[in-house]
């Protein structure tokens, strides 16, 4: 399959660099940003780099897979929730547009969990609608990174459909089964959003809640992480990408600006382990595990897992884990890149947690203001 790879939506390459591990070379890799095409040549030198999809007018003649993790602004919980119609996520039309005039490639679509349920799920259904006015059949589910062994709790719906293998036995060959969630306490790391405090926590027990692009004015919005040692610390853009699956200083580009990028970069990256994980299997398809399953109606909730066909529509009994990858601790990452939050953010935080009202795990907020009064 050397050559097969048509990178739309590429970023800095988190799908391409998955499926690069195991033996798959992209040929062409596309994306609007000035500053993810510079990371895409500098670690792809053998793939053409172009920049807008909008401007393919077809796709290469080897093409046999398509990635797209297509931008998720307006599917998002913390975006404006416009869904497809968006100035950003609209941007997934011109996919379409390929596949239109010509070749039905396997596809691998990524987003953002909350695509099924904003607007009753009416993105998945544009989504797979078109798919199967292409001929496709298709299954999604929902993945959570910390499944491959990265302290970071991330969940992303990843959408396979294909002419040629059957979808399901990409998503549905592995189960690892869901596990308890883990209860906060002092003597273990808690990571959370330090940008929140008054509607929410983003709260991770020994680990990370999602990384996120940064904000519309540059500040990054990495996740601050309280350790048993009393230190609230920010993790370095060098641990992000690890927390991501990439190598350090995969972003490390000149990039010719005073403001860094790469925050912004690895926040919208897909995480390589579960672009890994979706290679092999598309490599080496298995068989669908007996996993429950039942038919979905056009007024159906869109589930976390499901499959469609010529046979219908079906939800599938799937967690998030299909692979069940130790974890190791936060700790580890730690190193001395990190930074200590600031005053003016710890203020801030406590401020609006104090204010808020909401439930934190019993001495918490307590040992952030330790961390303000110890400076």
């Amino acid at each position: 399959m050397r050559n097969s790879i048509l990178g739309l939506y590429a970023g800095i390459g988190g799908f391409e660099l998955g499926f690069h591990d195991i033996g798959m070379q992209p040929s062409l890799l596309a994306d609007k940003d000035d500053y993810c095409r510079l990371v895409l040549e500098k670690r792809f030198p053998r793939a053409k780099i172009h920049a807008d999809v909008a401007d393919l007018d077809k796709m290469p003649a080897n093409t046999k897979i398509v990635t797209a993790g297509f931008p998720c602004q307006n599917l998002s919980m913390a975006g404006d929730k416009s869904g497809l119609s968006g100035s950003k996520s609209s941007d997934i039309r011109h996919l379409f547009e390929l596949l239109r005039a010509g070749g039905r490639p396997t596809l691998v679509i990524e987003n953002v969990y909350f695509m099924l349920h904003l607007g009753r799920g009416a993105a998945m259904k544009s989504l797979v609608g078109d798919l199967e006015e292409l001929g496709y059949s298709w299954a999604y589910r929902v993945v959570n990174t910390t499944s491959f062994g990265l302290p970071q709790r991330r969940r992303r719906v990843f959408l396979v459909a294909s002419t040629t293998i059957d979808p399901r036995g990409v998503l549905f060959a592995d189960e690892a089964g869901p596990v308890a969630k883990p209860i906060p306490t002092l003597d273990q790391p808690i990571g959370f959003y330090w940008t929140e405090g008054r509607r929410g926590m983003g709260l991770a027990v020994d680990g990370i809640p999602p990384l996120k692009i940064a904000s519309g004015i540059g500040i990054p919005s990495v996740p601050a992480v309280l350790f048993p040692d009393g230190e609230v610390l920010t993790p370095s853009i060098e641990s992000c990408e690890e927390l991501q699956g990439f190598p350090r200083g995969w972003t490390d580009v000149e990039f010719g600006v005073a403001r860094s990028p790469r925050w912004s970069m690895v926040g919208n990256a897909v995480s390589v382990p579960a672009a890994r994980w979706l290679a092999s299997r598309i490599k080496e398809p298995g068989d669908m595990l007996p996993l429950g399953s039942r038919s979905l109606t056009a007024t159906s909730k869109w589930p976390n897992a499901a499959f469609g066909n010529t046979d219908g529509h079906f939800a599938v009994d799937a967690s998030e884990r299909p692979l069940d990858v130790p974890v190791p601790s936060i700790g580890l990452f730690r190193d001395q890149s990190w930074k200590r939050l600031s005053e003016r953010a710890l203020r801030g935080y406590i401020g609006r947690a104090r204010e808020g009202g909401l439930r934190f795990p019993a001495g918490f907020i307590e040992a952030v203001e330790s961390a303000l009064i110890n400076r």
